[in-house]
This record gives structure tokens, sequence and C-alpha cells, in this order.
């Protein structure tokens, strides 16, 4: 598989890192994309490190900002898919702020968020994510707050393109991330991902989940969609909504400079005015 890196992943045994890795490459392969073609950003934490586990661009960051720098590489290079890859805690939690903002301005990014409502790397703080009740190393009586829901929030955002797949359902997962990397605009896959060290959760996931794709459902209707990510007990997985009915932040941004694309900009810049840019800024 072209995507394939010689870096192996260090994720312990049974981490859903696995099966969110291999549906990434399989839904990329599947596109017919190549890795030049390919730019993936990630933040801090275990599912951070993907970017360092596939042949393709990559930029490992800081903390809850990955968003902004996904942004940066598809205004220069619009032509280039670029992927978010990250968990719940840096991406609901501290680079929360970022992906909001993406989603009102419909940003052509596509964020992957590995959710498994803890912080895994740091060895099992509470998240954004994690249950009422829940008992983590930071709230050993059990969690007092209620649980973001990250969809619900990016719904009422503006967010065009709202997923959510599991990470032991790979076939499923491939088939989002691949209508997410089609869609023209920002889109979100949440993967319930249970960590198998600090919030092992499989069974519970399983014994939930059902696919919407198999109900009568269609994700064109946002009031809908607004009472599906909501529902409880019951975890429904795929695409709630979807529309292509407004333009990206990067289409606005050709509108308004005569057609030229950033990168076409930077390719035009005689030499003069590049060592004029270089004495400003040094």
């Amino acid at each position: 598989m072209a995507f394939d890196s010689d870096v192996k992943p260090d994720w312990c045994p049974g981490c859903g890192g696995y099966g969110i890795l291999a549906s990434l490459k399989s839904a990329l392969t599947g596109l017919g994309l190549e890795p030049r073609n390919v730019a993936i950003a990630s933040g801090i934490g275990c599912s951070s490190n993907l970017p360092g586990y596939i042949r393709a661009y990559g930029f490992h960051g800081l903390h809850g900002r990955p968003v902004r720098v996904a942004i940066g590489i598809k205004s220069a290079n619009p032509s280039l898919t670029v992927v978010v890859t990250a968990g719940d805690g840096d991406e609901y939690g501290i680079g929360f702020n970022h992906v909001i903002n993406a989603a009102r301005r419909n940003d052509d990014i596509k964020l992957i968020v590995s959710n498994n409502s803890i912080y895994g790397l740091t060895t099992g703080q509470a998240s954004p994510t994690s249950e009422l009740g829940q008992k983590t190393k930071t709230t050993p009586d059990g969690s007092m707050i209620y649980p973001l829901n990250p969809l619900s929030t990016l719904l009422g955002a503006g967010a065009t393109f709202v997923a959510r797949g599991f990470s032991g359902e790979p076939k499923q997962l491939t088939k989002l991330i691949e209508e997410a990397v089609l869609h023209r605009g920002f889109a979100l896959v949440d993967v319930i991902s249970p960590c198998v060290i600090w919030n092992d959760t499989y069974a519970k996931v399983r014994s939930a989940v059902y696919k919407l794709e198999d109900m009568d459902y269609r994700p064109d209707d946002q009031v809908e969609a607004y009472r599906k990510v909501n529902e409880t007990p019951g975890l429904p997985i795929g695409i709630f909504y979807r529309t292509e009915s407004k333009p990206t932040l990067q289409e606005m941004a050709v509108a308004t400079n005569g057609g030229m694309k950033p990168i076409d900009g930077v390719r035009n810049l005689e030499k003069r005015e590049a060592e004029d840019l270089m004495r400003e800024f040094y």
C-alpha cells in the first residue's frame, strides 16, 4: 500500500489507533490519492503520533494546535488533501476553540478525532468527553461535570459534515473517512476509540452501537441530526449531517483575489519583492 510507512506504531496492543490508521490508509488508497498529495497534521497525544506511521507529508506540533497548522497548509496549497488526526483531549479540550472556528468558516480540512474520553498519554486524567461519574486520576470520586457533546456543538457552529465511527468497525470507518475526504469543506469524523489501559469501554460500546445506514436515515436534515447525536442509551454511528450548500473559506478567498490561489501568488513573487519581504521581517 502506497501509504505504508517503515515506522511501526508503538501503541498498546488493542489500541483503537490501529483501526483508525488502517482505515485512513485504506480510504486514501481507495480514493486513488498519492502520498505527495496528502498532508496530515497532529498535536500531542497517543493518537497524535499517527503522522509518523503513514507515508505522507506530516506535521507533529503543539498540543491543541493542529487545526491551525492544517488551515495554513490548505490555504497555501488548496490542491492538497489535508487531514488532522488528534485525541479528544487535544481537540475537544485544549484546541476546541480552533475547531469551532474552523467549522464556522467551513475550512476545507478533515478532522479525525480518536475519542476515548480520557487523557491516555499522560496516564488517565479526565477529558472533556469523560462521562458523568467516571473515575479517573483527577476525578477519583467520579466526574461531577457533564460531558461535552462535540458533534452537537459543531452542528451548532455550522459544520457541514458531521460523522461518528467506531475503531472496532474499520470497514464502516474507512467509508466515513472516504466521504469526509470527498466532502467540499470542513468535515468531522469523531471515532469512538476506547483506551485499553485507562478507559476500556469496548464491551459497553459494542453493545450500544448501531449503523445509521442500516436505518431509514437521511443526513440532510439538521434538526434530525441534532436529535441523533444526542441519542442515549443507543450509540448511532455513521454520517449524521452533510451539506455542500456553503462555500469553503478557501473558495471565498480565491474569489476575492482575482481567482489566484495562494500558492500561485508565492510562485509569482518577483525576487526583488521577496527580498523586500525578508527585510521587513528580519
